[in-house]
């Protein structure tokens, strides 16, 4: 057909008219779909504000459960989020209750880049024959949420993610059980002082199309001297859980020490730690055995963790991180010989920053615990310079939720597989006595760097102590049954009420073919205090008695 030129004129004014419009549609999307900006620029104008503390609107049958009666309240399986969408994820969520006294406003990001509120709804739930006022859940919200994905079985769902608790989350992988967690911020930690926790107040969770691998999560945390806009992308696929972060935190207030991507764990004792705990059937009980750090420099770090008789804090000054984590080392189930718990499952957390931290520290905080219970292991890291109000931090970084530690360290290195020691015990001679300073190490280094070095090889350990203890005998040994090789150090401490810090790693020539070592033997209060206490009266001569 051959048109005219005005109707040719005129289709292509319509055609053009058409491309504007579809332009300025497209753009109009672009513009409404949600982003980290949009929270950023919450957490940016949240700052200039008071702060206002979130509501507790908890009745009594709730505020005073226990925790036997806060774990019947679960979601059903008939209403997660999501059930009938066609996404291999699914959300549910946490009733309030207990220390959980404040709701968290949970909203979804649809296809379209649409908000809406994912409304409280108590049928959500099966109370599990619990008694209560049903009028008292009116006011209610959701205290948190779960991500659910088939990670182990391709038609079955497995909890993979939880947000939970202030700025707490946990994340697992393939074949994992929970165990340490993370959070948004850390604030004043470390005494003096006390501790402040950030709470996400909003979250926004993008709805995960078909083909869809990851989830997006939003999230707007509020404290008295800090706010912050994250994304966390949550690919919880493959051998390990990989959540990708950035955080925009803006502040408040001055912060004496504010912690970067912190993480939490427990550890009650090992093979590192003389402690009456093992007299219990289990050779270990902890989330986390050790701090691993990779400086900027290119050094590794290893530090065993301890659960002290008091408060132990240290700092390592590591200027733009490569990397640092709480690791669960050695996988074996007959280190920890518990069903239930299943240690050996638990993973370890490692952090992989994304830009430049500056200069700082990785800081480490053991606490005593009586009991597995209790998370007393916190790491995170610190820049050097004082965090004051007003500024605005950047920090952006991948977090490995894995139970393969010595991938992190790829084929050219090597690292500790165990710690042992012991108190009162010589070396070269099975001899046990009354406690006398003597203690005694055993360290265990494995890895390809040792594996594939030539028979004729020449080692060294390089090892050191501190000022309060004197180094009284270093040994190195081939270990066949791991293909690696073991350090034994023998030390004498002289102030029990005094930590000892001791260092080892292996040497050829002068490079190092392994990680460092770095322990920390806390302080003994209890032969700090024999020492201390006045030598005994002798005792009075028998009397003399008569013989035949």
């Amino acid at each position: 057909m051959i048109l005219s030129a005005a109707r040719r004129q005129k289709t292509a004014k319509l055609a053009l008219l058409s491309l504007v419009s579809a332009a300025s549609l497209l753009g109009a999307a672009q513009a409404l779909a949600f982003s980290l900006d949009d929270v950023t620029a919450q957490a940016r104008a949240l700052m200039q504000k008071p702060y206002v503390a979130p509501v507790n609107n908890l009745p009594p049958e709730f505020s005073g459960m226990q925790f036997a009666d806060y774990q019947k309240m679960q979601p059903r399986s008939d209403r997660f989020e999501w059930s009938d969408q066609p996404t291999p994820f699914r959300l549910n969520f946490y009733h309030q209750g207990m220390q959980f006294n404040s709701a968290v406003r949970i909203n979804e990001i649809t296809a379209d880049g649409a908000v809406r509120q994912i409304q409280y709804d108590p049928e959500r739930f099966d109370f599990g024959g619990l008694a209560f006022d049903k009028n008292a859940t009116r006011t209610l919200g959701y205290a948190g949420f779960r991500v659910l994905y088939p990670v182990n079985q391709p038609d079955k769902l497995d909890e993979v993610a939880s947000f939970l608790g202030a700025s707490y989350f946990r994340v697992i992988g393939k074949g994992q059980v929970y165990g340490l967690s993370s959070r948004g911020l850390a604030i004043d930690t470390a005494p003096p002082g006390g501790e402040e926790f950030p709470n996400f107040r909003e979250f926004w969770i993008q709805r995960p199309g078909p083909d869809d691998r990851q989830v997006v999560i939003y999230a707007l945390l509020d404290s008295p001297r800090a706010t912050g806009a994250y994304q966390f992308i949550v690919r919880p696929g493959g051998k390990d859980a990989v959540v990708d972060v950035q955080a925009n935190i803006f502040v408040r207030g001055d912060i004496q020490s504010i912690g970067i991507a912190p993480l939490t764990s427990m550890f009650l004792y090992g093979p590192n730690q003389q402690s009456e705990f093992r007299r219990n059937f289990r050779p270990a009980i902890h989330d986390s055995n050790g701090l691993a750090i990779h400086t900027g420099s290119g050094e590794w770090i290893w530090r065993p963790l301890n659960n002290p008789k008091t408060l132990a804090i240290s700092s390592f000054q590591v200027d733009d991180p490569k990397g640092f984590g709480l690791l669960q080392r050695g996988r074996e189930f007959s280190r920890y010989e518990d069903l239930k718990d299943r240690y050996d499952l638990r993973p370890s957390a490692w952090i992989e920053p994304q830009n430049k931290w500056g200069k700082g520290s990785v800081t480490l905080m053991e606490i005593p615990t009586p009991d597995e219970t209790n998370d007393n292991i916190v790491a995170y890291w610190t820049p050097a310079e004082p965090t004051r109000r007003g500024q605005m931090l950047q920090f952006a970084y991948r977090m490995h939720w894995t139970s393969d530690e010595p991938a992190l360290h790829g084929a050219d290195n090597a690292w500790v597989r165990q710690t042992f020691h012991t108190d009162n015990e010589h070396l070269q001679a099975n001899l046990i006595r009354k406690f006398d300073g003597n203690s005694a190490f055993l360290i265990d280094f494995e890895g390809p760097a040792l594996a594939n070095l030539p028979a004729d090889a020449t080692l060294a350990p390089q090892v050191s102590v501190g000022d309060n203890a004197e180094l009284l005998g270093v040994g190195l040994e081939r270990n066949p049954a791991i293909k690696g090789w073991r350090v034994a150090l023998r030390v004498k401490v002289k102030n029990p009420a005094l930590p000892v810090e001791m260092r080892a790693a292996l040497v050829q020539g002068d490079k190092p073919v392994s990680e460092t070592w770095s322990y920390q033997l806390p302080p003994n209060p209890q032969a700090a205090a024999a020492a201390a206490a006045p030598a005994p009266a002798p005792a009075p001569a028998p009397a003399p008695t008569a013989t035949r």
